[in-house]
């Protein structure tokens, strides 16, 4: 299906620039703040890469990858939502003090 194909490149862009804008971040809990929306776009990438094989393809072998690729993305995803939520303060934090000096 072209939608999951438009959200699968879209997915790829944006985990390819926060991978870019985390090298290019000097503060230690930016960066891991930036790297986990990077784990969240990673994960929508592999679920949406799962979901468009279930589209595409119809067989047993399939449906098991499609699978583990769907469980995978979500898990990142979840992953990257928990350390996104707990480092977004910290950073804002971080900002503030870098900044004010």
């Amino acid at each position: 299906m072209p939608v999951f194909v438009i959200f699968i490149i879209l997915a790829f862009a944006f985990y390819v620039y926060y991978k870019i804008k985390f090298f290019r971040t000097n503060l230690p809990m930016e960066r891991k703040w930036v790297s986990a929306k990077s784990s969240i776009a990673l994960g929508v990438f592999v679920s949406m890469f799962g979901l468009n094989q279930l589209f595409l393809y119809s067989g047993t072998v399939t449906y098991i990858v499609a699978a583990v690729f769907i469980i995978i993305g979500a898990l990142s995803i979840y992953g990257g939502i928990k350390a996104y939520k707990f480092f977004l303060p910290h950073a804002i934090a971080e900002a503030e003090q870098a900044y004010k000096k």
